[in-house]
């Protein structure tokens, strides 16, 4: 019985019990080595939206990376028999060996999109299956809600910064897929270290509280950061903080923060001010619970920055993609591929092997998804000039494709998103619930 990776490091057990159950089950009557193809997909888009935007694959490839069973989980497993000692040696050597294609990280989606494939043998498979939702439902909700809220922006600066809002761990993952969604920065440093996002922040109310006046705080965090930080300037009264902040930091103030009030008039008023003080190049940034609505209120008044929190960690009222994992092909004892799904009411799957493209105009605007069924990666060789493959190859054999992990991919990922909301119709760009801005076909 080989050992793996430290415990501290295993994504093992980051699972549901059934995932195990199964693999034990499938050991003992045989099945277990069945070729077969699972797919992640959603019945919908949750919140009615135009379309979504994958994310958190290159954190799920390192996730499954580190999906080992060191004996420290399997002698938990052993202790409350949760499987046979058989499912045990087989668990103890588990390496991913099978192929995982999936959309782009960054890429827009639709109802029923196949955004993972995962091919390999029906225990390799299956035991994946919490994980891989767990990761693409979360920062999949995270980056639905941030792309909406980077649209309502046009164009202005957003940084995210609601780690005080989410589990230690989700807070790191929301930093990535808001900046994978088009977010500038975070204010979360871990998520600064692992995925290289920038990363801002300045003081708190409580620092402005800590000294006997404002005044006295203001100089506090000059001296120590320059003139050109943020100043936060209604602790107590907005018109007498922006007077203190430009008196002492002078025309060279960087910003004003404000974090409450009535935010399209008070940033008008502070403009105004600003103007007349002598600080025309002071920039405003604005918080207090903003979401895309908020966010898109402030599109006439001068606004140069906005930071969000609750609203982008819990999905901006869908906190949960809605992905689903289905085993949808499996083979014959022939070696043939074979189409399974549920046809229970309500959850009616489309089965198959499939080959997703996006169909463009002669403008390289999206017009339609259609989804060839039966054919697989090798169907790229036949596809029309308008034709887009949606198709990446993120894990060949078990070998995991280095490009999509870390700092980089998530680069990457940024990049690619920013590409395709430029391809898709201007009624993506609507924040009302209303149908996916694209069809999506299936073809046999």
């Amino acid at each position: 019985m080989s050992l793996s990776t430290s415990p501290h490091n295993s994504t093992a057990l980051l699972t549901d019990r059934y995932e195990l159950t199964m693999v034990d089950a499938a050991l003992a009557h045989g099945t277990a080595d069945t070729e077969c193809m699972f797919e992640v997909f959603g019945r919908r888009l949750p919140g009615a939206r135009r379309y979504g935007v994958v994310a958190g694959t290159g954190r799920l490839l390192e996730m499954i990376r580190d999906f080992r069973f060191s004996e420290t989980e399997l002698s938990w497993l052993r202790d409350n028999a949760v499987v046979a000692p058989r499912t045990l040696d087989w668990l103890s050597d588990y390496r991913f060996s099978g192929d995982i294609w999936g959309y782009h990280e960054g890429e827009a989606y639709f109802p029923n999109s196949p955004v993972l494939t995962v091919e390999s043998s029906f225990a390799e498979g299956v035991v994946l299956e919490t994980l891989i939702l767990s990761v693409l439902n979360y920062d999949t909700a995270v980056a639905n809600a941030a792309t909406r809220m980077v649209t309502a922006a046009h164009g202005r600066p957003i940084a995210e910064m609601g780690s005080r809002r989410a589990n230690e761990h989700a807070a790191v993952a929301a930093a990535r897929a808001a900046y994978v969604a088009g977010f500038d920065a975070t204010s979360n440093l871990e998520a600064g270290r692992t995925w290289g996002i920038p990363t801002m922040g300045t003081a708190a109310h409580a620092f402005t509280l800590l000294h006997e006046t404002e005044e006295e705080a203001f100089r506090a965090q000059i001296a120590a950061s320059g003139p050109e930080t943020t100043l936060l300037v209604d602790t107590y009264n907005v018109e007498a903080g922006i007077e203190t902040a430009v008196r002492v930091a002078g025309a060279e103030l960087g910003a004003v923060r404000l974090d409450s009030g009535d935010l399209p008039t008070l940033v008008l008023e502070v403009r105004a001010q600003l103007d007349a003080l002598g600080a025309p190049h002071t920039k405003i940034t604005v918080t207090n619970d903003l979401d895309e609505h908020a966010i898109a209120a402030l599109a006439a008044v001068p606004v140069d920055s906005y930071g969000v929190g609750t609203s982008v960690v819990t999905g901006s009222g869908s906190p949960a993609a809605g992905m689903v994992y289905k085993l949808v092909a499996r083979k014959n004892t022939e070696g043939s591929w074979v189409s399974v799904a549920k046809t229970s009411e309500g959850k009616v799957g489309v089965g198959g092997r499939k080959f997703p493209v996006r169909r463009l105009n002669s403008s390289n605007i999206a017009v339609e998804e259609v989804v060839y069924v039966g054919d697989g990666p090798e169907a790229s060789a036949r596809l029309h000039e308008s034709e887009r493959p949606l198709l990446v190859q993120l894990v060949d054999r078990g070998e995991i494709d280095a490009q999509y992990t870390g700092p980089a991919g998530t680069a990457k990922a940024r990049e690619h998103r920013a590409r395709v909301l430029k391809e898709l119709p201007a009624d993506a760009a609507r924040l009302g619930r209303g149908d996916p801005t694209l069809p999506t076909r299936f073809v046999s």
